[in-house]
């Protein structure tokens, strides 16, 4: 199920369209030179999270390409528009296939729906509009989140090290090539992903050409160190600096406030392969699927099972208390 809708100024709070049916021009920029930028948020409850800071980021995100998008506040109702519409449309279909199912009443309906989470996936999306035209084309979707990312989050993830060809210095050197825009060219992190998975990976943490640990192709790299024990134990909390050419991420942004808070020491690289291995825990974290804990990069297991399960279970309650 996929709710389309667009951010038209003769719409105040966006107009729907049936995803069934073409909606984008074949000449627009975003599809045929993928000109555009997009934001992915989760929505919990009917809730969208963070999304103030997916807005920020998406507005970062246009200025580093010289793109005019509509205003924060028209996605905001755009997106409330796109919830709606898509909770309206699932408890519908929902309704419907519990009594298809053999139910008649409320009993039935419920039993089809209690064990299924309220959530879905919201996309931001503009592009620089068709060619020849100054209007940037905008809109939101709202579809289910993926199945594997609930199991990832539970059972953990197989990461391979792949150098993305560039030192971690180029993105201040060569601000064109937009390493910290979030950009609808996402077809170098696409085959990354799909090289991992025929080499019997889940994911990928991509290295710099000097040897720096950068970030994932949909996710922030975290790694953590805890020692000692009792009321005297330390937690420390890595992530790899920001101006090495990576995309800020919300979520990591979001856990390190939380994980401050709660008496963690946090640190911002550089951070070196050897570092992953000799961590108590390595994850990648999105805004889609959360936490994912690694259990092995390059075939070689991180930390000992039962540490990792700890320390993942504190910071994923640190996630869910940030919210």
């Amino acid at each position: 199920m996929t709710v389309l809708v667009f951010l038209d100024p003769s719409a105040p709070d966006g107009r729907i369209a049936d995803a069934s049916k073409p909606t984008l021009m074949a000449t627009d920029q975003g599809a045929t030179r993928g000109d555009g930028v997009f934001e992915s948020l989760l929505v919990v409850g009917g809730t969208p999270r963070k999304p103030q800071a997916h807005l920020d980021r998406l507005d970062s995100s246009a200025r580093a390409m010289d793109l005019q998008i509509p205003s924060q506040d028209a996605w905001r109702r755009a997106m409330t528009t796109a919830v709606t519409e898509f909770r309206r449309n699932r408890a519908s279909a929902r309704a419907g296939g519990a009594v298809g199912a053999g139910g008649t009443g409320e009993d039935s309906r419920m039993s089809a729906t209690e064990n299924i989470p309220d959530e879905m996936v919201l996309k931001l999306i503009v592009t620089r509009g068709v060619e020849g035209s100054t209007i940037p084309t905008a809109w939101v979707q709202a579809s289910e989140p993926p199945a594997t990312g609930r199991a990832q989050r539970e059972s953990g993830i197989d990461v391979l090290l792949l150098e993305r060809g560039y030192d971690s210095s180029i993105a201040e050197r060569a601000p064109w090539l937009l390493l910290g825009a979030k950009t609808l060219s996402y077809a170098v992190n696409m085959a990354a992903l799909r090289y991992a998975r025929v080499h019997g990976a889940d994911d990928v943490i991509f290295t710099s050409g000097d040897g720096r640990v950068l970030e994932g192709p949909t996710s922030s790299v975290l790694l953590a160190h805890a020692e000692g024990g009792g009321p005297d134990r330390v937690k420390r909390l890595i992530t790899p600096q920001l101006d090495s050419g990576i995309l800020p991420g919300t979520s990591q942004g979001a856990l390190f406030t939380a994980a401050k808070a709660a008496g963690w020491e946090l640190g911002y690289g550089p951070v070196e392969p050897g570092d992953l291995f000799d961590a108590d825990g390595v994850w990648l974290i999105s805004s889609i699927r959360l936490l994912a804990p690694v259990n092995h990069i390059d075939g070689r297991e991180i930390g000992s099972p039962d540490v990792r399960a700890g320390l993942t279970a504190e910071l994923n309650q640190l996630i869910h208390d940030a919210e």
